[in-house]
C-alpha cells in the first residue's frame, strides 16, 4: 500500500513522526510512504535542525509553497499536491489537523478520487471566524477515512451527520474512527528522549515544578494591541505577586510585536520584571522538557493544551474557546482568554493545588499503530 502524506507545519511534521515510526516499526513490509512538505511554513536552518533532532524522516518532495495570503497558498498547493498524485497513484493521501495544507491535500486529493485519510477529525472549536476551523470542517467532509483523537470528536462528526459505518469505505460512505491522540504516542517516545538531551532546565536554573510556563502565538492574542496587553499585564502581575519565576519563549515576531502593541509603561514593566524569563524560541525537545517539568502552563495554542494535559499540568487557556473540551471538562484547564482578572484567578487557582482527575481520553500511546492497521485493512476492501 502506498500513501502520501501532506505536512506543512511543525506541529504536523511531529504528528506524522508518529506514523512513520508505527510504519518502520511494524508495517515496513505492508506501507510506503511518501512525505510531501508543502512549504508553508519552512525556513531550511530550523527544519534541518529539527528533523536532525527527532530523527523524523526527511520530506520525499518540499513543493516551497511559502507564505502568503490563504487563497493564493493554498491554490498552490493544491496544483503541487495534484501534481504528486498524478504522477505517484498513491491508495491514500493522509493530512493532519487544520492547516491550510490540510486543506489543500483534501481538496487536491478528492477531486481526482483518491481517498482522504484525516488524522485529527472531528475537532470543533464552533468558532468559524478561525480559519482552521474552516479548514477542519471541509477537510473532514471530502474524506473516507477519519480518525479522531477524543469521543468529542467522534460526536461532533455524528451530529454532522457521519454514520457508524462498518462496510465498504469511500467519500460517500465514509468510515470514523475514534482511536487516541498521536501525540500521546509521541509523548510518551519523545519525553524520555528530551529527558537525555535537553539541557534547557540547567540552562536557565529551572527546577521541578518551580516555574510557570507561558506560551503566546495567536495571531489575534500578538496582534491586537488590547489582547496582548491583557495578556502580559496578567504576567508581570502573577510573576511580581507571587514571586515565581514565568518562562515565555517568545517567537521574534512576538517579539516584535510587544514593541509595537504594549504601552510603553508595560513594556519598561515586563522588561524589568526578573520573574520573566522571556526567552527565544526553543526546540520541541526542550519545549516538552519545560512542560514536562512546569508547575502550571498558561498558552493558547491547542497542541500545549494537550500536551499539558498529558504531562498531567493544570493549563490556563488564553483563548475565548477550546477546541479540546476534555481537558477544561476533567477541571485540569481552565478558559480565561485575553482577560487580565481572569488569567491572574485561573493561575492562583492551580496555585492551590486542586485535585484533578487525569482520565486517559487520549488513547494509550498507540494510535499510530490502529491508523496503520485501519488503512491496510479498508485498502484491501477497495
Amino acid at each position: 500500500m502506498k500513501i502520501v502524506t501532506i505536512i506543512g507545519a511543525r506541529p504536523q511534521i511531529i504528528k506524522a513522526a508518529a506514523i512513520s515510526r508505527a510504519i518502520s516499526k511494524s508495517f515496513s513490509d505492508s506501507i510506503k510512504e511518501i512525505i510531501v512538505h508543502t512549504g508553508q511554513h519552512y525556513d531550511a536552518n530550523m527544519s534541518q535542525v529539527f528533523f536532525d533532532e527527532l530523527g523524523i524522516p526527511q520530506p520525499d518532495i518540499n513543493l516551497g509553497t511559502g507564505s502568503g495570503r490563504h487563497g493564493r497558498q493554498t491554490a498552490l498547493m493544491i496544483e503541487g499536491i495534484e501534481n504528486i498524485l498524478l504522477e505517484e497513484k498513491p491508495d491514500y493521501l493522509v493530512v493532519y489537523g487544520d492547516t491550510n495544507s490540510t486543506l489543500a491535500g483534501g481538496i487536491a486529493a478528492s477531486k481526482i478520487h483518491i481517498p482522504v485519510v484525516h488524522i485529527e477529525a472531528g475537532l470543533r472549536s464552533f468558532n468559524k471566524s478561525m480559519p482552521e476551523e474552516i479548514n477542519r470542517i471541509m477537510c473532514d467532509h471530502v474524506s473516507t477515512l477519519l480518525f479522531t483523537p477524543t469521543i468529542t470528536g467522534y460526536n461532533n462528526l455524528i451530529r454532522e451527520g457521519f454514520i457508524e459505518n462498518t462496510g465498504k469505505a469511500d467519500i460517500d460512505h465514509p468510515v470514523i474512527y475514534h482511536c487516541g491522540d498521536v501525540m500521546y504516542d509521541n509523548t510518551l517516545h519523545f519525553s524520555e528522549v528530551a529527558e537525555q538531551k535537553s539541557q534547557i532546565l540547567k540552562q536557565h536554573g529551572l527546577e521541578d515544578s518551580q516555574y510557570l510556563l507561558a506560551t503566546i502565538h495567536r495571531d489575534n492574542n500578538t496582534d491586537d494591541p488590547q489582547r496582548l496587553e491583557a495578556i502580559f499585564a496578567a504576567l508581570d502581575n502573577l510573576g511580581r505577586k507571587h514571586n515565581m519565576t514565568i518562562v515565555l519563549p517568545l517567537h521574534p515576531r512576538t517579539s516584535k510585536l510587544l514593541q509595537v502593541n504594549l504601552p510603553a509603561s508595560l513594556l519598561s514593566e515586563v522588561l524589568s520584571n526578573k520573574w520573566l524569563k522571556i526567552i527565544p524560541p526553543v526546540s520541541f525537545l526542550d519545549m516538552t522538557l519545560l512542560e514536562k517539568h512546569a508547575g502550571i502552563i498558561l498558552t493558547d495554542s491547542g497542541g500545549v493544551q494537550k500536551e499539558a494535559y498529558f504531562f498531567r499540568k493544570p493549563c490556563v487557556i488564553v483563548r475565548p474557546e477550546t477546541e479540546w473540551v476534555e481537558i477544561t471538562q476533567a477541571g485540569a484547564g481552565i478558559i480565561a482568554d485575553a482577560d487580565t482578572n481572569r488569567i491572574i484567578n485561573a493561575t492562583e487557582y492551580f496555585l492551590n493545588k486542586p485535585a484533578i482527575d487525569y482520565k486517559p481520553v487520549f488513547g494509550d500511546g498507540k494510535a499510530a499503530e490502529f491508523i496503520c492497521s485501519k488503512m491496510l485493512l479498508h485498502n484491501s476492501n477497495l
